[in-house]
């Protein structure tokens, strides 16, 4: 080398070992290209050996300096060196392939959703996958080389193992466990392995094989992921608590054990190994080599049998499959349940896919006698489902009238077709209301100032009642009148379109005591699901859900009951003031740091605080008696500065991913809204502003404190512009639409929201920004999952949406920096701006007020201030006589027909796509059952279609 290439050399080395000495092992390959006349490097984080062994070990940075020695011919004499080394121990490699050995090692591409691998002396892993990467087809299947060397063969074999045990590539199938039977096989041990004897290795693996994936089909344990409901982490687990806990009871399963939630179609799977199974739930069609098998009893699965489960017979809509020792896959945050729309658990975060592998517990199933629930024992089913519930924590006469809740409880209610594990949706009588309208928190009056949600809160978005399923959101701003018990959230589960459904309202003791005793049936495989009313619907109405008032700081402290596990706790008037959050963020604080057993977590609102508590440890009273000793201790002590960061966030103003969601909401769920076909427009005029220019200039002007995380889920913020001057006032859709583009920015009441994933929502579209949520890696702004804080103020600027889509890409990989300024919310500071701003603040709220009024009352004019809910889909439309020779195609789902894929008179083939329908949040095809034309199409593209109606007549051909 010329003596300016050693120089570049020497530098290019420094400048590499510096940035790397932080690292346990940091070895950087060069490589010179003597055509290019450049240096190109390679680092890699293990620790490694010279060749042919040393007499001791040598950090890689030392043998970087060594080669570097050696190419600059400053390095002792080469063969005197090698007289002093001596080969010392045996190493050992494997390379791990994204291969699947049970198919002839066919290629295996796919996303990696989870690595992780151990760091030990004398091991050394060389890699380039890491969790989130996706393993692309056209690729070398190697992932992974792991080498460990130690002072005998046997040894090196034995760590070899042992680090293979702890290591772990899923998602795809790999050869990681195919090599660990090898290296501890006979053959291997004596060293007689030879690259012939791999044909006629026996290999079965702990396994199951998806060879049809069934509708809706996913992982999930219990009591699934807790302990993030402030930061909008729902806790998934099973939608049918009880069914699923009885299945994982009849194989001996610990109870956090993971199983398979089956939703009207079941899959076909193939067991590589031997193992037992137990099916619970809806009565669903299964056969287990083609031979029926029976529900609720343990059955011996032997290696090659193939178990299929076809659909969901009778009522209910779950069914679910345990597996002796569980289904054995990552946990993320601490739970295997699979959460769809976070895209995170269970296999992949995803529902089951043909091709999937799953592993299994690798000890045999015990040699003891089948148990089998008799079915007097078991859960009943039904289409007719009598659910009890705790009335609150909202009702009347501050939110509904006392005739609203007397008609809520009173009415048969009917299961909407698009419900899922998200939320069941209700169709029924319309609220009266007891107030026009919900002031800064919205137009509607079902509209608040956000809280959190209990689980199972009875949510009336708009006109419309949702049931808050196991992934529903964690924060909101609607009223909900009751909250199902604990011991009755299993029945969601089984809850199917077009079911009816009668809330029982019942006291905080007698839910407590039924949670209580639906435990100790569990335990004995004894369950009694009958409901008996104990409360009169008409008492309900005139009780209260505000157990008791006290002071805090000055304003009112009001209690309202949650369902029995959760109490809400709201400080102040109905009225958005960021004092009142300082004194929320004081009491949540001094609960935290005076934790008394059964106090789960804390999830602060706007104006309240939700307080999440185990009703089998601590009681109701004892809660509210450890809220009022933090009131005393609260009262002398009042904090008026809290940590604060500026985060400066892209926004592609009105996106195309907005537009998208606006368009799939006035098709499928309320054509003719007056907030549609542009959000910001409607924005504009009921503001009072003068041109949607004038929107645009607030959005980008405006500091926005945050106030709540998990608005609409994973560390979504909920936040008010700091000035006053800068809160857009707007109502939420009603009813709520059923999709949203990960992180799209709306506004919603005077909050501004970041949606952190997809999936529905209510506020009115401005654009869309970066993640809000990093979902496998840790980078300089994602230290947690979550990007933002509590007390943060997210400030936007504009790019494009070509540019958005390239940050997008970038910012979860760490390669897009953000402008991120420390300081200090001072609350004495701010009060003082606005009483200096005290003038322009009120023209503004006025000009804003008048314009809200004026917006009402139009909608009085167009019949729009309430919204008239679809048909129920349980009116059977009269249907013409088939012509003969025809064949109709009929609905196999309660749903809404989403798109219709063919014209009529058009020709299509078997196999063709017909129409996509909606239905409990999925899209299911509907193909053409064999050659024909299409005579006519039934039912149109928007309209409401229940199972077994004819969707397309087709003439064969």
């Amino acid at each position: 080398l010329s003596d300016e290439l050693r120089h570049e050399l020497w530098q290019t080395a420094e400048a590499l070992m510096a940035s790397v000495s932080y690292r346990n092992a940091g070895t950087v390959e060069f490589i010179f290209d003597a055509d290019e006349q450049k240096f190109y490097f390679l680092e890699v984080n293990t620790r490694l050996q010279v060749e042919h062994g040393v007499s001791e070990e040598v950090w890689g940075v030392d043998i970087v300096e060594w080669m570097l020695k050696l190419a600059s011919k400053n390095l002792d004499d080469i063969q005197k060196r090698r007289a002093k080394l001596k080969a010392k121990g045996h190493a050992v490699q494997v390379r791990i392939y994204a291969e699947d050995p049970l198919q002839d090692f066919r290629p295996s591409a796919g996303l990696l959703s989870y690595v992780d691998y151990p760091s030990r002396d004398k091991l050394r892993i060389d890699t380039w996958v890491e969790s989130g990467i996706e393993v692309p087809a056209l690729f070398d299947p190697m992932i992974a080389k792991v080498i460990v060397h130690n002072d005998t063969r046997t040894d090196a074999l034995s760590s070899l193992d042992e680090a293979l045990s702890h290591s772990t590539f899923y998602g795809i199938e790999t050869n990681l466990e195919y090599v660990r039977e090898i290296i501890n096989s006979d053959t291997c041990k004596h060293g007689k392995l030879l690259t012939n004897t791999l044909a006629n290795f026996d290999f079965a693996g702990h396994s199951i094989s998806v060879l049809q994936s069934g509708t809706m089909t996913t992982i999930q344990d219990w009591p699934g992921r807790t302990g993030l409901w402030h930061v909008g982490v729902p806790p998934s687990g099973p939608m049918d608590s009880l069914n699923f806990r009885l299945a994982n009871k009849l194989l001996g399963n610990a109870n956090d054990a993971a199983g398979f939630e089956l939703t009207l179609n079941g899959p076909q799977l193939l067991f590589n190994s031997d193992t037992r199974i137990a099916l619970t739930g809806a009565v669903i069609e299964a056969k287990l080599n083609n031979n029926p098998i029976p529900m609720f009893e343990s059955i011996d699965i032997s290696a090659g049998d193939e178990l299929t489960l076809g659909k969901i017979k009778g009522d209910g809509a779950r069914a679910y499959l345990a597996v002796q020792g569980g289904i054995q896959c990552p946990s993320y945050l601490e739970s295997k349940s699979t959460f769809t729309l976070g895209q995170f658990g269970g296999h992949n975060g995803r529902a089951l896919q043909v091709g999937d592998v799953l592993r299994l517990s690798p000890h045999a199933a015990e040699n003891t006698a089948p148990i089998n629930m008799p079915s007097s024992d078991r859960p009943l089913f039904t289409n007719e489902w009598q659910i009890r519930v705790i009335y609150g924590p909202h009702g009347a006469p501050d939110f509904f009238t006392n005739d609203d809740i007397q008609t809520f409880f009173d009415a048969d209610w009917e299961v909407h077709y698009n419900s899922s594990r998200t939320g069941v949706r209700l169709i029924g009588p319309k609220p009266e209301w007891a107030r026009e309208t919900g002031g800064e928190a919205g137009l509607h009056p079902s509209n608040i100032h956000d809280n959190a949600y209990a689980f199972g809160s009875i949510d009336f978005t708009g006109d419309m009642p949702v049931i808050l399923g196991p992934d529903g959101p964690s924060l909101g701003g609607f009223v909900c009148p009751a909250t199902v018990i604990q011991a009755d959230l299993w029945k969601l589960g089984q809850l199917k379109a077009g079911a009816k459904i009668k809330f029982v309202p019942v006291t905080i003791a007698e839910a407590v005591n039924a949670e209580k005793t639906q435990l100790q049936q569990v335990e004995k495989l004894s369950v009694e699901t009958q409901v008996a009313a104990t409360m009169a619907s008409n008492v309900v109405a005139e009780k209260s859900p505000i157990i008791e008032t006290q002071s805090l700081m000055g304003e009112d402290l009001v209690f309202r009951v949650a369902g029995d596990h959760f109490l809400l706790v709201e400080l102040g008037p109905l009225e958005l003031d960021i004092a009142r959050r300082f004194r929320v963020h004081a009491l949540m604080l001094w609960l935290e740091e005076n934790r008394v057993a059964g106090l789960r977590e804390l999830t602060p609102g706007i104006r309240s605080l939700q307080i999440h508590y185990d009703s089998q440890t601590i009681s109701l009273q004892n809660v509210i008696d450890l809220v009022k000793k933090a009131e005393h201790a609260l009262e002398a002590k009042e904090n008026k500065r809290v940590p604060s960061r500026i985060v400066h966030i892209p926004l592609s103003w009105d996106d195309d991913a907005c537009r998208e969601a606006v368009e799939k909401y006035t098709q499928s769920v309320r054509p003719g809204a007056p907030w549609c076909p542009s959000n910001i427009e409607f924005i504009r005029r009921i503001n009072g502003l003068k041109d949607i220019d004038a929107v645009k200039d607030i959005v980008f002007n405006a500091s926005y404190l945050v106030m709540g995380l998990g608005d609409v889920y994973l560390g979504a913020p909920v936040a008010t512009p700091t000035d006053p001057r800068h809160r857009l006032v707007t109502t939420k859709y009603n009813p709520a639409r059923t999709w949203t583009a990960e992180n799209s920015v709306g506004i919603g009441g005077a909050y501004m929201c970041i949606y952190g994933m997809e999936g529905p929502g209510g506020y009115q579209f401005i654009g869309r920004t970066l993640q809000m949520w990093n979902r496998y890696r840790q980078t300089d702004y994602f230290s947690e999952p979550w990007l933002l804080r509590f007390f943060d103020q997210v400030r936007f600027y504009e790019v494009d949406h070509e540019e958005l889509n390239e940050i997008r890409q970038k910012f979860p990989l760490g390669q897009f920096p953000l402008k991120i300024e420390e300081t200090e919310f001072d609350l004495d500071e701010y009060i003082e701006q606005l009483n200096d701003q005290k003038e322009d603040i009120d023209q503004f709220q006025k000009t804003r007020s008048e314009a809200f009024k004026q917006e009402l009352e139009q909608w009085r004019v167009d019949g729009q201030l309430t919204y008239e809910q679809p048909e129920s889909i349980g009116d059977t439309d009269k249907e013409d006589t088939l012509p003969e020779g025809s064949t109709s195609v009929d609905s196999p789902v309660s749903g809404n027909v989403w798109k219709i894929c063919c014209e009529q008179g058009s020709d299509v083939k078997r196999g063709d796509v017909l129409a996509i329908l909606e239905s409990m949040k999925m899209e299911i095809e509907i193909h053409a059952p064999c050659n024909g034309r299409v005579e006519k199409i039934n039912k149109p593209q928007g309209q409401a279609v229940k199972t077994g109606q004819s969707l397309i007549w087709l003439s064969e051909q």
